[in-house]
This record gives C-alpha cells, structure tokens and sequence, in this order.
C-alpha cells in the first residue's frame, strides 16, 4: 500500500492543476513554506534546479562580453523617485524600510523591486566619455515585491533572479543588445530547457515601466495558460536624461547614453514543472536534471549487486549519477525517482547480472530499454540526447495543437469561453480594444510576435483595420 501512496498523494493535472502543481513542489521536496508569508525556503533539489539554469545562462551571457556585478539591495527613496513611471509601476509592490536600528530613517530606503535607478548612479559615476562605453553588467541577486496573492516559483515576495543592466553609446547598439538578449533567452529555452517560445514586442500597456519597447518571449504551460519567461527592456535614453548620465563623444559633445536591461527569474522552475510535469511527478530535461541516472540496485542485498551498482556509476561518471542504496522497497525507490523527475532510472539485480545486462527506464514516456553493460556508456549518452529533444518537441506539439486563429469577437470569446492556450488575432492598436478584452475575458496580449502573419485587415475585437497579429492568451 505504501508504494501506491506516493503517486496518489498527487492531484491528477485534469481534477485540478493549481493543486497538482502544489503537490509537486512540495513532494517532489523543491521548496517548503516559511514564517514570512509569501516567501519561500528553497530546498537543495529545488536550489539544485537553480543553480544549473543559472550557471548555463551565466556562462551564455559572459560568451556576450556581460560582466557580473553586484549593487546594494537598498535604495534611497529619493533616488526612486527620479523616474516618474518606472516608480508609478512599482509602487504599490514595493517594501520600504523605515528604522536603523532603533532610529528613525530621514530617506527611507526601499528594498529593490529592481535596480534601474542604482545602475543609473552607478552609470552616472563610472562613464564620462565614449571610451567608458559599453556597460554590459549583470547581478545575480533577489528582489522583494510585496505580491497579494503568491505561488511557489511563479509569484513570491522575494525571489532570485539575474538582471542585466547595460549602456551604450547609441540608440542603434541599444536595440541591437536588447534584442541580443531575448534571443540568448529563447535559444537557452529551447536547447536546455526543452521550452518552445513565441518571440516578440509587449504592447505598451504590457511593457515595463519606464522602458521604451519590452520584448518577451512567452511559452504555454500544460493548461494552456501563457507564461512570460523572460523580457529584455530598450530603456532608450529616458533614465539617462532623468539621471543625468552623459558622456562625451568623439567630437567632444556631451550626450545621454541609451541604455537596456533585461531578467529572467525562478519562476523558469516554475515553468518547467508546469511544461513537462505529469501525473507522476516532475519531468526534468536531461541538460536541467541535476542528477541524470538514477541506479536502483533490486535485491540489493544478495551478493554483488550493489557492488555492480557502484561498478555502474563508476562506467557512467561522465554523467550525473547517483545509486539509491537505501532501504526502502524497489517499488517506492521508482516511485521516488518518478516524482523527483529523474531522466533515467537504472534497473539491476541479480538476473540482469547474470544476462550482462541491466533495464533503462526513461522518465518521460516510461520506454523500457535492455541496455548491455559493455554498450551502457554510449546508450546512456544516446537515450539522454533523444529524450532532450522528444520533450521539446513534445511541448512544441502540444503548444502547437492549444493554438487557435480567430478573426471576429464572437469566435475569439467562444475559444476562450471552451478552451485554454494561445489565440492568434488581428489588433487595431488601440489599447481600448485591450482593456475591453481583459475586461470581459481575463484574456491580455502576450506579445505581438516578431514573425508577423495576416490572419485578416479587422481588429478582432472592434472591426477597424489592423496594424498588428497578436498572441493573446490567460497568463500566470
């Protein structure tokens, strides 16, 4: 009964996903609640996750020229206040600090929701002329949002993330570093995180605040519901003015620099539960999944079999590895490395011994595989690589076939009155049309993707001619 239990603790995705998604995070051991309401304790296998995004995206940005910096978590209200929309949008998320000590603050301090306005006095300090250009920094830090309504990874009150920070000497290098950076971000998704992404530009209600055009890249979960994973904001030089960062140029004339700034953040964990996880747990990529292989010793008592175990490991240390010697039955170990989301299990005991060979469990599709120990170096490799690019194009399919057109109001209201996913329709521009679809739908723009088609002339919502092909979509 014990062995059942496990896997029943979960609530199927179709009874109710909130729930499953809840019950994953917390049985597969990623995170744990706290004293403080909103936040959250991660665990080693949810911080484990963490580190292997974090250590591929830095590895990706520093191949970009970025250099990694770090800045105080605390900004002084009165530098807050500098730019008028980028405080208006952050207002009411933000945490302040009030007493040092037992003394009361003259200049509050706010605990960073985002740190714009540090990068901005940290420009405007260290560039004086076109010779100090480009900045290309970024800080891997956590932010604190003071959030209503909160989920582990996808929304908290504090959460780590990295925010890039950088400025140029023109308008053009600044666009061309914003769009640099989406595109780092959609390639990590696809190849390490096995997510497809729909490229493209925020509408201005959507874009950040204080930016002067936000790109995204946004994914679809399992329920149909849109995730923003990651944005990359061209600021223009709208900070530079407000902050007075100048420099001087080759002909000896001041100018304001241009500058971009661009994060992703834990919820990309969040993400990958919610693209791959199934009834049975998490589903890890190969390249995310902190351990790999999973070696399951059966009848681990009889004699030689967990030394064949460890013999095992020792063939496959190229990979991340581990053998589950305790003592609990076989059936609770599966059951364990099913919810844990560990790509492959391995299966030996003493009847695979004596046959030379042991049996591969694959975790996305449960493919059983006979697997001979001398070949098991080379098959592990080759299944590993397979089952890294099936799950992309397994998301890709199911993204593909939660994707509809419509081209009138009635027809775009009866998708998303009947269905969940991505809906692809014409846009006049008009942000009227927008507050009118979420409004009367719960349904915002996602982003109007940068491979455009023509899906009809009229606006979706009002008739008028259209300007624009848009994503639209209900969204975590």
């Amino acid at each position: 009964m014990a062995e059942k239990k496990m896997v029943e603790a979960i609530t199927s995705m179709e009874e109710d996903f909130a729930q499953w998604y809840t019950d994953v995070v917390k049985k597969a051991e990623l995170t744990d609640y706290t004293s403080v309401k909103g936040c959250m304790v991660i665990r080693p296998a949810g911080f484990a996750i963490w580190e292997r995004l974090r250590n591929e995206l830095d590895k990706r940005f520093k191949e970009t020229g970025v250099e990694n910096v770090y800045l105080p978590m605390f900004i002084p209200e009165s530098l807050l206040q500098k730019e008028k929309d980028h405080v208006e949008g952050f207002a009411p998320e933000v945490a302040w600090v009030t007493e040092g000590g037992q003394q009361p603050l003259q200049d509050r301090l706010c605990v960073r929701p985002t740190s714009e306005t540090l990068f901005c006095d940290y420009y405007k300090n260290t560039v004086h002329s076109y010779r100090d250009l480009p900045q290309v920094c970024n800080q891997w830090c956590s932010v604190v949002r003071w959030e209503k309504e909160t989920r582990p990874f996808l929304r908290s009150r504090e959460f780590l993330w990295q925010e890039g920070h950088t400025a140029h000497a023109t308008a053009e290098e600044a666009e061309e570093r914003t769009i640099q950076m989406l595109n780092v971000y959609a390639d990590f998704l696809e190849e390490f995180c096995a997510i497809p992404v729909i490229k493209g530009k925020k509408t201005d209600k959507e874009k950040f605040a204080g930016a002067e055009a936000t790109y995204t890249v946004e994914a679809l979960m399992h329920d149909g519901k849109a995730l923003q994973s990651g944005t990359s904001h061209n600021f223009g030089d709208g900070f530079a003015r407000a902050f007075g960062i100048q420099y001087t140029d080759n002909e000896n004339k001041l100018q304001y620099v241009h500058q971009t700034s661009w994060g992703v953040t834990t919820r990309l964990i969040g993400a990958i539960i919610m693209v791959h996880g199934d009834d049975s747990g998490l589903v890890l990529p190969p390249k995310v999944a902190p351990v790999q292989v999973c070696i399951v010793p059966i009848q681990q008592k009889k004699e030689g079999v967990l030394a064949k175990a460890d013999e095992i490991k020792e063939i496959l240390k190229g990979f991340r590895v581990k053998v589950d010697d305790t003592d609990k039955s076989p059936g609770w170990k599966f059951s364990e490395q099913e919810m844990r989301g560990i790509p492959l299990r391995i299966e030996v005991g003493p009847k695979d011994i004596e046959a030379g060979k042991c049996v591969v469990v694959r975790r996305d599709n449960k493919e059983k595989i006979d697997v001979s120990f001398t070949e098991l170096e080379e098959k592990i490799g080759e299944i590993l690589e397979k089952m890294q690019s099936d799950m992309l194009e397994a998301a890709r399919a199911r993204r593909d076939s939660q994707t509809y057109v419509a081209t009138d109001y009635e027809e775009f209201k009866k998708i998303f009155t009947e269905k969940t996913g991505f809906v692809k329709a014409m846009w006049c521009g008009d942000q009227a049309c927008e507050d009118k679809i979420k409004e009367e739908l719960s349904v915002t723009s996602r982003c109007m993707p940068f491979e455009q088609e023509n899906i009809s002339d009229k606006c979706v919502c009002c008739g008028k001619p259209a300007k624009k092909m848009v994503y639209w979509g209900k969204a975590y």
